[in-house]
């Protein structure tokens, strides 16, 4: 990878809409050429997909939460299956095996309240191997970035 394939990646990390004309004259490429190691990007692995990133409260989903999780039962087979349930949650849009005392960390993107209450009875329940769990409602953001500087 050299500075022109890193400069690439932050400009279609930054806004993947931009056409791929806009992108070779900002990086000094022809645009076949700036298609070709896109391309390559996109094969490689190092893009691995192109999304769009909604305004969470225009979709419906304001209030975010943290919640940490420490299961009773270890191991990886009691892990895997506590993040496959967690995981098959619409309101779970990150799912962590985490190391120290804290198992799993959550994040979640609620509608209200009563989607979450509705949540902890299903994924928290006992025969689910939860031993506690604690939740941080996010209040403010001071920084949500989706881009890895490269």
């Amino acid at each position: 990878m050299d500075p022109i394939d890193r400069k690439l990646l932050n400009l279609i990390q930054r806004d993947a809409s931009r056409t791929n004309v806009d992108m070779a004259d900002e990086v000094g490429l022809s645009p076949s050429s700036c298609l070709r190691r896109l391309q390559r990007l996109r094969k490689s692995g190092m893009i691995e997909r192109i999304v769009a990133i909604l305004n969470p409260a225009k979709a419906g989903r304001a209030i975010k939460a943290l919640v940490t999780v420490e299961l009773k039962l270890h191991g990886d087979q009691h892990m895997r299956r506590f993040l496959d349930i967690a995981s098959a949650e619409e309101a779970v849009s990150h799912a962590y095996a985490v190391t120290g005392e804290t198992d799993v960390v959550l994040m979640l993107r609620l509608h209200d309240m009563e989607e979450f209450d509705r949540l902890c009875d299903r994924i928290f329940r006992d025969q689910n191997n939860v031993a506690r769990y604690f939740t941080m409602i996010i209040i403010r953001a001071a920084k949500e970035e989706t881009a890895i500087r490269i």
